[in-house]
């Protein structure tokens, strides 16, 4: 009889989250012939009640572990978190807003069963905002220019993963934790399955534009040099246009002299065109260096405040 750790990320949930626990009672309580479970809900320093809500939880069931942050630390580092303390077999990760459904969990088990170690639920019809799309679709795009994500799988908060993922993921410890990009260099066996997606029960996405552009530099400043990359053909390309337009004034002037006045606006717009990659390649370079040097002083991944269920 295989073990399901189920890992939710929690913030802004104190009304929702007793209803995503239930269900998920509920459903496993139909698979308890092949599946045994416990849920650990991590708060991510939620301004709410939901740090209550998860203890009490606890109180009421001793399969239920909580863990809550000293500070917002982000949806990422509760994942690590629950995954460093969990000990199932499968761990199986959900939204704490009901919109991801617990009771279509067996979808991805059949998957894990197949042989495929990364499951990811996939929605034909998204219910979140279209602010939160749009970002779902660059983060995609992302993905697949900087991380090389196959253009086929859909990434989603909903997915299960085996064990043995799990344990190369809690391997990293680096201030910027990503978890696409650790399943993604550790297994090429990931799949999707269809999921219906649910309206949120109460509130709206707390992530913002300032939380979108941190996980997108964590993910492609984590686990890919291809923003240097594309910033040093950049730079050659523009010297090599450079160095042709010298050329192109230089015969233009030999051989037709009376129109080779130059330009005010040509000079200004290739040095502010120059002088805007030379600064955006300098900030590139600075975000790899700064990261390197925030994870060189052991800045922690998280800082846990409370536990309750945890030691057992």
């Amino acid at each position: 009889m295989e073990k399901i750790s189920f890992i939710i990320p929690c913030y802004r949930s104190e009304h929702t989250l007793p209803a995503v626990v239930d269900e998920i009672r509920t459903t496993m309580a139909g698979m308890s012939d092949r599946y045994t479970f416990d849920i650990f809900l991590v708060n991510d320093c939620s301004p709410d009640g939901t740090a209550q809500t998860i203890k009490k939880l606890c109180e009421e069931d001793d399969r239920i572990s909580g863990i809550s942050f000293a500070r917002n630390f982000g949806q990422h580092a509760a994942l690590m978190a629950g995954f460093r303390y969990s000990d199932g077999d499968i761990c199986v990760c959900l939204d704490d807003d009901g919109q991801t459904p617990a009771d279509q969990v067996g979808k991805l088990l059949e998957k894990i069963d197949e042989g495929y170690d990364a499951v990811y639920a996939r929605y034909d019809h998204k219910k979140h905002s279209g602010f939160r799309n749009f970002g779902s679709r660059v983060n995609d795009m992302m993905l697949r220019v900087m991380l090389s994500k196959p253009k086929e799988l859909f990434v989603s908060s909903y997915f299960a993963v085996k064990r043995f993922i799990v344990e190369d993921m809690i391997k990293y410890e680096n201030s910027y934790p990503y978890v696409i990009g650790l399943v993604l260099r550790s297994t090429t066996r990931i799949t999707n399955v269809p999921i219906d997606h649910r309206d949120r029960m109460e509130g709206t996405s707390g992530y913002t534009l300032k939380k979108l552009l941190n996980l997108w530099f964590n993910g492609f400043t984590a686990f890919s040099v291809k923003p240097l990359r594309i910033a040093t053909f950049i730079g050659g390309f523009s010297a090599v246009a450079g160095l042709l337009y010298g050329v192109f004034v230089v015969v233009r002037r030999l051989l037709f002299p009376e129109n080779s006045v130059m330009g005010y606006a040509a000079i200004m717009s290739s040095i502010v065109f120059f002088g805007g990659m030379i600064l955006l390649t300098l900030g590139l370079i600075g975000e790899y260096i700064g990261r390197m040097y925030i994870s060189m002083n052991n800045s922690p991944q998280y800082i846990i405040r409370d536990s309750w269920n945890i030691d057992k």
